[in-house]
């Protein structure tokens, strides 16, 4: 999609404080999202005692989320130059905050399910159109610590999600954990209203109907495969025939893209190396290996060690430090190492980290399990960080929309596609020994496995030339030329 860049600023370049102010107004709506994401999990069990159906039925409350989501997702970088990304994303941040109220006040199944699926069409415009508003605030000299502060939320609403909600279900009520997002969503949009400018762009052009129709399905099949094979439902020939039919779809939609003179995504992004290598190649295999650590730990504390949720969620608190741990040193260590050095190195770290976690017995000493959980912690931060930063880092403003809309399909899909491997691998090894529940030894061979994946991935990016990226990093061998 060819557009004109005509952002209100477009005769002064934005400072860095400027950059930071947005791109923290965009994190805090990020969180909100995410946090809602994984902490309404831990109440299912309530909600359907609350409705008066079997807790099995719930979770179609966190499948129609999704779905709505992945099939509006491709819709979002059009309507935010359509109307204006600022609009869209005011828009889509009221949208969400409405639908969490009528979340926390549904009184049946049907509205619970009504209320999700509005909240999911919000969702899937706020990732893509704030990821666009920080890509056109901040100057290429701020980029890394912009990403970094859009990259929190992904980090630590996963790790805070569950434990905040399992305290919340336990001394308050489920409705509580959909309220919670009233005050946060207020917060979010007074916030865009007073620090985010407006950033509208030339004529978009006609929407690209047959284009959204053949993504949005494509996408939404693809995703509802997955989801269904990480929860068992379903019959695996469906769960293929879902998966197929959305790979299709997808493989229609790229050629649409290609032939058609507007399309609704510009795919010309992927002709940027680094782009390429974050966001489709060796990116998005490193994102499954990681995503699948936060799958795997908590299962393995309370099925492998026997613990409760509540001491599950201590050693995830460990976790989660080290994914803030890493926010300060995160610049230096690009700047220092350039890209290349650091995703190869930190990647091989990651994964050594994962394999390790797969060791833990019971009788581990605690100071050891502490330490490759922060390790874990850090490195996965660093990486994420170094990911999203890179994949920018040579996109021009033109293709910054498509751009970032197609990041966030395909990080929405690594994200599933983590815990549908690490599913997939406990329930094999569960399988081969003829056992009823996962026990030490699956989870040791899944976590080999994931961490093997992570050590494959690291490797592509030594192809990429040592200043990679360099003047997003102020790498020193870029700073020398």
């Amino acid at each position: 999609m060819t557009t004109v860049q005509t952002s209100e600023k477009t005769d002064e370049a934005p400072s860095a404080a400027q950059a930071k102010i947005v791109a923290l107004v965009v994190a805090v709506s990020f969180f909100m999202q995410i946090l809602d994401g994984t902490i309404v999990a831990t109440s299912l069990p309530q909600m359907a005692a609350s409705f008066g159906v079997q807790p099995v039925s719930m979770s179609i409350g966190i499948t129609v989320y999704m779905l709505t989501m992945s099939a509006f997702i491709p819709l979002s970088g059009w309507l935010g130059d359509r109307f204006g990304a600022r609009r869209i994303f005011l828009a889509s941040i009221g949208v969400f905050t409405g639908a969490s109220l009528f979340c926390g006040l549904s009184g049946s199944l049907t509205e619970f399910i009504v209320a999700r699926a509005i909240q999911g069409a919000g969702s899937a415009l706020m990732t893509p159109v704030g990821r666009i508003i920080v890509l056109k605030s901040a100057p290429k000299s701020e980029l890394v610590n912009a990403i970094a502060l859009i990259t929190w939320p992904a980090l630590t609403a996963p790790v805070i999600g569950p434990v905040l909600g399992g305290f919340i279900t336990t001394y308050a009520s489920w409705h509580w954990n959909f309220l919670i997002n009233i005050p946060i969503g207020l917060l979010g949009m007074a916030l865009v209203l007073r620090f985010v400018p407006e950033q509208r762009e030339g004529n978009p052009g006609r929407l690209d109907v047959l284009g959204f129709i053949l993504s949005g399905a494509g996408m939404t099949f693809v995703l509802a495969a997955l989801e269904l094979s990480v929860k068992r439902e379903g019959s695996l020939l469906l769960v293929f025939a879902m998966l197929a039919t959305g790979i299709v779809l997808s493989v229609m939609a790229t050629r649409h893209f290609l032939k058609v003179e507007n399309p609704l995504l510009d795919l010309s992004a992927f002709k940027v190396q680094t782009f390429a290598i974050s966001t489709l190649s060796a990116g998005p295999v490193c994102r499954v290996a990681i995503n699948a650590t936060p799958f795997l730990l908590p299962l393995l504390f309370q099925l492998g060690f026997g613990l409760n949720s509540i001491a599950a969620g201590t050693y995830l608190l460990v976790y989660f430090l080290g994914n803030l741990g890493m926010k300060a040193v995160t610049t230096p260590l690009l700047a220092r190492f350039g890209f290349r050095n650091v995703l190869c190195v930190n990647g091989l770290i990651a994964a050594l980290c994962i394999i390790a976690c797969g060791f833990f017995t019971p009788d581990t000493p605690l100071a050891v399990i502490y330490a490759i959980l922060l390790a874990a912690g850090l490195s996965r931060s660093m990486e994420f960080t170094a990911l999203n930063t890179l994949a920018f880092a040579d996109i021009g403003p033109e293709q910054r929309t498509s751009a970032s809309t197609l990041s966030s399909m395909l990080q929405q899909a690594a994200m599933l596609l983590g815990v549908a491997v690490a599913a997939a691998l406990l329930n094999i090894s569960t399988a081969l020994r003829a056992a009823p529940d996962p026990a030490l030894i699956d989870f040791r061979w899944a976590f080999l496995a994931v961490g093997l994946m992570g050590i494959v991935s690291s490797l592509p990016f030594f192809s990429l030339p040592a200043d990679a990226g360099a003047e997003v990093s102020k790498h020193k061998r870029f700073q020398e030329k």
